[in-house]
């Protein structure tokens, strides 16, 4: 994760500052892109502690395709979640069809995107992510196996337009590699967060294919330090970095939505004290 902290680092050095929705201010730089080596290790934040179970629900959520923050409740077994403000926001809350529902985000858009169909005069449901692991299976060297969350005709109907917005898989020697955009960054709260959950997809998606994990390579648009962030960072930079764990996946598992909490361990994750941030919304 040294890439991640001196990203950190050059943001405060080099960033400009600017004005942002939340009205919290950001330093930001735009356009960096960093290369995970999934043999090295399993890429997660070790100069602060990790919210794992966090990251791992929130992956298996988007995966089951749903727009329900009860139901990431159940998956993680709290009664708090990363999504609890999003889906509380005043701005949000007229649009909202019941309580807990955080509109077509993610794995909505990942599992069932909309299309009108002109030949049954309908919408039809295309699941993105079955179809690029069939894809993945049948034509490997296919330039076209994206998964897209950004669909401009529903991003009235999300509590948050989506971050990270596309990934795509790249099948070299047996290896199965993935690059993903991210249009907009929280360096210190959510780009952790992102990088561990993709590459804790790739490794699923490798197994269901039956690839080796690759390289996960992740490309960011506005990578940005809210104003309120600078001292936890500052302190985390000050801060040595661990070796990284390694992830151990449960072999029997060949189907991406046969999944649970329990398939998953991070092993010898060893981190710093946690760093606690508020979430601007």
């Amino acid at each position: 994760m040294k890439q991640y902290l001196s990203a950190l680092q050059q943001i405060l050095d080099e960033g400009i500052d600017r004005p942002d929705r939340t009205q919290t201010g950001t330093r930001s730089l735009f356009g960096m892109q960093h290369r995970y080596k999934l043999s090295d290790g399993f890429p997660v934040v070790t100069t602060k502690k990790f919210a794992w179970k966090a990251c791992l629900s929130e992956l298996l959520w988007f995966i089951e395709g749903s727009r329900d923050n009860n139901r990431l409740k159940e998956i993680l077994n709290s009664q708090k979640t990363i999504w609890e403000a999003n889906a509380g926001a005043e701005s949000w809350k007229p649009h909202a069809q019941f309580s807990g529902d955080v509109g077509r985000i993610y794995g909505v858009q990942w599992r069932s995107w909309q299309h009108w169909s002109e030949s049954d005069q309908q919408y039809i449901s295309i699941d993105q992510l079955k179809a690029v692991i069939e894809g993945i299976k049948t034509k490997p060297y296919s330039r076209r196996h994206v998964v897209t969350a950004w669909n401009p005709g529903e991003l009235d109907q999300m509590a948050l337009p989506p971050c990270h917005i596309f990934f795509q898989f790249y099948v070299d020697n047996g290896k199965l590699s993935m690059q993903m955009y991210q249009r907009s960054c929280d360096m210190f709260l959510g780009v952790p967060f992102n990088i561990s959950s993709y590459a804790l997809l790739l490794h699923m998606v490798a197994q269901v294919t039956e690839h080796e994990p690759g390289d996960f390579i992740h490309t960011l648009g506005d990578a940005h330090i809210y104003h309120n962030h600078f001292e936890q960072v500052k302190i985390q930079l000050s801060r040595n970095p661990y070796s990284l764990p390694k992830l151990w996946i449960n072999p029997k598992v060949k189907d991406i939505d046969a999944f649970t909490m329990k398939d998953f361990r991070l092993i010898n994750y060893e981190s710093h004290k946690a760093i606690k941030g508020k979430m601007s919304v």
